[in-house]
């Protein structure tokens, strides 16, 4: 007998090492080599995989536009042996990516009250915006939302080939004319999640939205107008999203466990066989080459057919270089504030009121201080307030300072309140400096700066017995100075190409209202049982889709523009000045911000309508730029997709790329030249005059210094020199950089450019 058990404790464990080692790969295959023999792609992708498997299971997708191969379920050695195919380019490991994870509208200009937008009567604009399709590639989407409502809207654009996905609990009826497309795409996930072999996935196979980011990130870009929306009383008014007369497709790419690459290519595959015009992507990865890079290769192939790409930046900020979605043909969006604040307070025993924000909405503490503590151990994570790391017999009925960072800030309140606790003061410490997010925790909390965090800090241990009451202050609007930049957003400069400058602009990602899944609680955890139809959110997933519904506003207003010029439109017109007229600022330090942290600036969606030029980037273009780069010839194709690439033509440097900004590396050169070409978008007549600004160490000298567009749609190019003088002290000896602009201007228009210069390569 024990024999026998000896034998199958063996077998099962053979059996679970076989099931371990299986994976999902990425396959991309040679395009052009499909042997006549197949009447089509997958025919040969499905043969290619049954050469080295016969489980007819291991093929997970097949793609055919976003990208030329499939995705399989594969052991080490049957992914080796598809790499010594001679039709195979690449094997690649299945990559996981994570989401980045109301008054907004009003704040960039885009109330109800339009009126004339440039030449563009609002009715004009809203009947135009009908014919724009979004695609949301996230967590699905709660169709009930109100954000979701069609009343008015026109019957769905013809030329759309989406479907609404049965699930069980999603009907196909549950799409109209405003939500015209929901489908999910989860077999990379299944994999991952040993679904296939071990167990069934506890997630249900539908485009429903039972996290909230989907459905958030979907009615912020094109959400109808909902009155009285709010977060539990917070942020009350009329929520709407940037394009509120344009559709919307949610593509469900990301699950419990994150976004699995296989089901992201799917998804855009997909969306751009569907028809959409806008694909927004609020999730991303680190950075690589961009012939490994799953979102980049897929977004190659809609720029070239149209579609507009808008892709979150990353909330790895205030670190530099932590950059996602760098790819010059993606608009890469970091987060800012808006002019709206949530102050919450904390009265201390010595008499000092300190001020922060929350959207705690409960009872409250009452009017009785209480005592305060703080615990700083050389061996604890109690200041973290991780998961078990109180001792409830020393918070118990006290207020607990916790320091921010490893887990959730909202998590921490739970730890709180699990262990006894009765309030909570969030304390920042360097890494997240200034910048205040709101929460709508479990118990009474109060966020707090590093500053006043370490004056908490301070008075817990100077005095024998602290105390705090903490009190609310609701909704607060017109805070000045507003926009700053978010301490999290993700910052430049570009490792995968420096001479390209990103992010590409800012927009409003700090404590954002908008539509919610009504699967869970604002906070996300499972003991909130408390239901919303609309949360306030912060991170860049909450930016890129703002500038995904004003792309949308502009490709309405303008259907014969590329994808280049929209994002040229965009970054040209971003504004560098707050609304105390003062230069951005940023979150993490309280200083000043640079083009490394905001990009082109804050977006402008009114003046974005109407740029009077543009830098128009064709598909050739972005082929000379691939071709500049230190790839081989194959892993150009791989990206463009096209095997008769010869790289005949390419740039000296990648720099050389006409993009709306500048990204000057000099290295050991003494001087560096760039031409650009401008297309005149606006009068006939147009004359423009250029104006440099830069630091003393860098001589700029631009020819010609007017250009002259006699006619609409007239290009017009001139060549800057980029001069390092020698002798001259950089403005930031750390890190060698420095920054300044080149701006064509006339009366009716400001084009404007950041200039960013480096010395030395990070």
């Amino acid at each position: 007998m024990a024999s026998v058990v000896w034998l199958f404790s063996f077998w099962f464990a053979c059996f679970s090492l076989s099931v371990m080692a299986k994976r999902t790969y990425i396959v991309q295959m040679n395009h052009r080599q499909k042997p006549l023999s197949y009447a089509t792609h997958d025919d040969w992708y499905s043969a290619s995989l049954q050469s080295i498997s016969s489980n007819s299971d291991d093929l997970l997708y097949t793609y055919s536009t976003a990208y030329h191969g499939f995705a399989a379920s594969l052991d080490p050695e049957q992914a080796e042996a598809l790499r010594k195919s001679d039709s195979v380019l690449g094997v690649y490991e299945d990559e996981v990516y994570s989401l980045h994870t109301t008054r907004s509208p009003e704040f960039l200009g885009l109330d109800t009250e339009l009126g004339l937008w440039a030449g563009h009567r609002t009715q004009d604009l809203n009947q135009a915006s009908q014919d724009v399709i979004i695609g949301v590639l996230d967590t699905g989407v709660w169709p009930d939302s109100r954000s979701f409502d069609d009343s008015g809207m026109t019957e769905v654009p013809a030329r759309w080939h989406g479907k609404c996905e049965e699930g069980p609990d999603f009907q196909a009826s549950s799409c109209n004319k405003k939500l015209i497309g929901a489908q999910s795409f989860s077999k990379g996930y299944r994999m991952a999640s040993g679904g296939n072999f071990v167990k069934k996935s506890k997630e249900k196979e539908s485009p429903r939205d039972v996290d909230g980011h989907g459905t958030h990130t979907a009615s912020t870009a094109a959400g109808a107008h909902v009155a009285n929306a709010s977060l539990l009383g917070y942020a009350s008014g009329t929520a709407r999203g940037m394009a509120t007369h344009a559709r919307v497709a949610a593509y469900k790419v990301c699950w419990s466990t994150g976004c699995f690459g296989s089901d992201i290519l799917a998804g855009m595959d997909r969306a751009i066989v569907d028809g959409v015009d806008v694909l927004s992507l609020s999730l991303g990865g680190g950075s690589g080459p961009y012939y490994r890079d799953t979102i980049a290769i897929g977004a190659f192939t809609a720029m070239e057919m149209g579609i507009f790409v808008s892709c979150s930046a990353g909330n790895s900020g205030p670190s530099k270089a932590s950059l996602a979605n760098v790819a010059p043909w993606i608009m890469t969006v970091g987060a800012g504030t808006l002019d709206r604040d949530f102050p919450a307070y904390a009265l201390l025993g010595n008499g000092k009121k300190i001020t922060g924000v929350s959207l705690y909405s409960g009872r409250g503490m009452g009017k009785k201080p209480v005592s305060l503590v703080y615990s700083k151990g050389n061996n604890s994570t109690s200041n973290l307030c991780l998961p078990g790391s109180l001792q409830p017999a020393y918070v118990r009925g006290k207020v607990v300072i916790c320091d921010r960072g490893i887990n959730a800030r909202v998590e921490k309140g739970l730890v709180v309140r699990d262990a006894g606790g009765v309030g909570m003061i969030l304390a920042n410490t360097a890494v997240s400096g200034e910048e205040l997010v709101a929460d709508s925790h479990l118990l009474p909390a109060v966020a707090v700066g590093r500053k006043v965090g370490d004056v908490l800090r301070a008075y817990v241990k100077s005095v024998a017995n602290p105390t705090a009451l903490l009190s609310f202050g609701g909704t607060v609007l017109n805070v000045r100075p507003s926009p700053v930049v978010a301490a999290f957003s993700s910052r430049g400069p570009n490792l995968v190409t420096p001479q390209i400058l990103k992010p590409d602009l800012i927009g409003p990602g700090v404590n954002i209202l908008a539509a919610w899944s009504e699967a869970l609680g604002p906070t996300g955890l499972g003991k909130d049982t408390r239901k919303t139809q609309f949360n306030i959110m912060s991170g860049t997933s909450m930016s890129c889709p703002h500038i995904s519904g004003v792309a949308a506003l502009i490709k309405a207003a303008h259907p014969e523009w590329s994808p280049s010029a929209v994002k040229s439109a965009l970054m040209t017109t971003a504004y560098t000045r707050d609304n105390t007229k003062s230069p951005l600022r940023d979150a993490a330090d309280g200083g000043l911000s640079t083009p490394l942290a905001h990009g082109s600036g804050h977006v402008d969606p009114q003046k974005a309508l109407s740029p009077g030029l543009v830098y128009d980037i064709s598909t050739q273009d972005y082929v000379a730029f691939l071709c500049s780069l230190d790839y081989t010839i194959e892993h150009v194709r791989a990206i463009v997709k096209r095997q008769n690439i010869t790289c005949s033509r390419k740039f000296s440097d990648p720099g050389e790329l006409n993009y709306p900004s500048f990204s000057v590396l000099f290295g050991s050169k003494e001087f560096v030249r760039y031409t650009r070409e401008l297309t005149n978008v606006g009068a006939a007549g147009s004359v423009y005059q250029v104006a440099v600004t830069g630091p003393p160490s860098v001589g700029v000298v631009v020819k010609p210094s007017t250009l002259v567009f006699k006619n609409v749609g007239e290009k017009q190019r001139y060549t800057v020199t980029f001069v390092a003088k020698k002798g001259k002290k950089v403005q930031n000896r750390m890190t060698r950089s420095a920054f300044g602009s080149i701006v064509w201007s006339n009366t009716q228009h400001q084009v404007k450019s950041p200039v960013a210069y480096a010395w030395t390569q990070l």
